[in-house]
């Protein structure tokens, strides 16, 4: 339903973003060549993943608010990219399969982030004082609390919109492919 467009088919104000994205990757993204039928959201979802990027969050952190919307929205496109990105960050390996799997994180510090990112979508928002606490406890300050926020508003704009594109793997990724645990 959903078309796979390259540079020259996409609308006039989804080329320049394609363009980049394809300079940055070496090769279009479906995911993106997909999203580009919507120029706003793909430019949107860009930016707002840059923003992310540039938070006081550490890249772990980062990666663990991620892939917890990604697993959790089942966005199989998502978790691929993201354990790629795991990877290049040197990430231990039972990290990675504990936040692919969906499992108790190795890691405390982080798994609080995971425990708030679920709190804060649980709640709507609604934290309650403990959990933030618990948060707060972890070593993390309000300010990254908002931040956590940021990063749930990115990916799951990502993850529901390759999940309504049904945004197929790219070769690229394909040895980090996941599927949902049945």
């Amino acid at each position: 339903m959903f078309v796979d467009h390259t540079i020259e088919t996409a609308p006039e104000a989804a080329r320049r973003t394609l363009a980049a994205t394809e300079k940055r990757f070496g090769y279009l993204p479906a995911a993106s060549a997909r999203l580009a039928e919507a120029p706003l959201l793909l430019d949107g979802f860009l930016k707002l993943s840059a923003m992310f990027e540039t938070t006081s969050l550490d890249p772990l952190a980062r990666e663990t608010v991620v892939m917890t919307m990604a697993t959790r929205n089942g966005c199989h496109v998502c978790v691929a990219i993201h354990t790629a990105t795991l990877r290049r960050l040197d990430a231990p390996a039972a990290l990675v399969q504990a936040l692919r799997d969906d499992k108790p994180l190795p890691d405390e510090r982080l798994q609080a982030v995971r425990d708030f990112t679920h709190t804060v979508l649980d709640t709507a928002g609604a934290v309650p004082d403990e959990a933030l606490t618990a948060f707060l406890t972890a070593g993390f300050t309000r300010q990254q609390a908002l931040e956590v926020v940021l990063g749930i508003g990115t990916y799951t704009m990502s993850t529901l919109a390759n999940r309504l594109t049904r945004a197929p793997l790219d070769e690229p990724m394909a040895p980090f492919a996941w599927a949902p645990a049945t």
